[in-house]
């Protein structure tokens, strides 16, 4: 049997962010919600989203994330994980990291 699964929107830095976590509950601290056991993509495959790479660089070492209430959009339940995302707050797009550049060459 699996583990139930939680897809967590919450606002951040006027960004919405988009991130799977395995325990939610209300946490110890009043007027937090705790998260714990936040659930990444493994990165096995060729291809690297940066959103998900730069959640987990962002997340991937905390314990428990906790969220104030008034910051949480929306706390579902899912049968699955999907892509995670960061989207700006205002207009709801995507907020894509650009690919590193070289800097141009001195004339």
């Amino acid at each position: 049997m699996s583990k139930t699964l939680y897809k967590v929107t919450f606002l951040n830095a006027g960004k919405v962010y988009e991130l799977y976590a395995r325990q939610v509950a209300s946490g110890a601290l009043w007027g937090f919600t705790e998260i714990r056991e936040l659930v990444f993509d493994l990165g096995d495959g060729v291809v690297i989203d940066p959103t998900e790479e730069r959640l987990r660089n962002e997340f991937g070492n905390t314990r428990a994330l906790h969220l104030p209430i008034q910051s949480i959009v929306r706390i579902e339940e899912v049968e699955r994980k999907s892509q995670s995302a960061i989207r700006d707050a205002a207009t709801g797009e995507k907020v894509v990291t650009p690919f590193p550049m070289p800097a141009k060459p001195p004339r």
